[in-house]
């Protein structure tokens, strides 16, 4: 008869607190130096030198700063989810995505940039709101997180509300539709692909 791990009958709680226990202390590392090479409203980089917990000394370490962003898993009452499809210049192709956006400084919080670029991007809006998970894209050169929002029972309430340099089909798919794009990657936005991965898993 094989060993059954002792864990196995606790609770994510207890099983945590039982790894925390025997878990290794890591230390943050110490910046030297900061210097910042652009500044932008939307993009900063700055390089620091850091001195890491052994004494080692990375001389140039990059630093990509944000702003926080959103995006928004939006169901609508016939549990269609509304997808957003548009061309993205970084990879050179049109790919299916999350209403996405950034938190703007005229934003009280996150839940409202949520609620106003899903409006402006899809004309959807109203439905039950809830955080449903924050996530960062890269937490060894970003220092900004992303905020995901599940809004349920959503409707069209009004047109799109684009700017000038936004361009995207908004679409209606069935969480199937959706999961086979995340199947065959052909939705390459991590963060987005991520929090659908957690919403498929969950209604399963």
């Amino acid at each position: 008869m094989k060993n059954i791990p002792f864990f196995m009958g606790c609770s994510y709680e207890e099983r945590y607190f039982m790894n925390d226990m025997n878990r290794k202390e890591i230390e943050k590392w110490r910046v030297l130096s900061t210097e910042y090479l652009f500044k932008d409203p939307w993009f900063t980089v700055k390089r620091e030198k850091v001195e890491l917990p052994n004494g080692s000394v990375i001389p140039s370490y990059y630093v990509l700063e944000y702003p926080e962003w959103i995006c928004v898993i939006a169901v609508t009452r016939d549990e269609k989810m509304v997808m957003v499809r548009q061309y993205r210049h970084g990879l050179g192709q049109v790919s299916y995505e999350l209403c996405a956006g950034v938190v703007d400084p005229t934003d009280n919080s996150c839940l409202e940039a949520a609620k106003r670029e899903l409006l402006e991007e899809t004309g959807y809006g109203n439905g039950e709101w809830k955080q449903w998970m924050i996530i960062s894209a890269n937490p060894g050169t970003h220092t900004n997180l992303t905020w995901c929002f599940l809004a349920t029972d959503v409707e069209e309430i009004s047109s799109q509300h684009l700017e000038d340099t936004e361009d995207l089909a908004v679409e209606l798919l069935d969480i199937q539709d959706v999961q086979n794009l995340l199947m065959h990657d052909e939705m390459p936005q991590a963060i987005h692909s991520a929090a659908l991965w957690k919403y498929i898993a969950l209604k399963k």
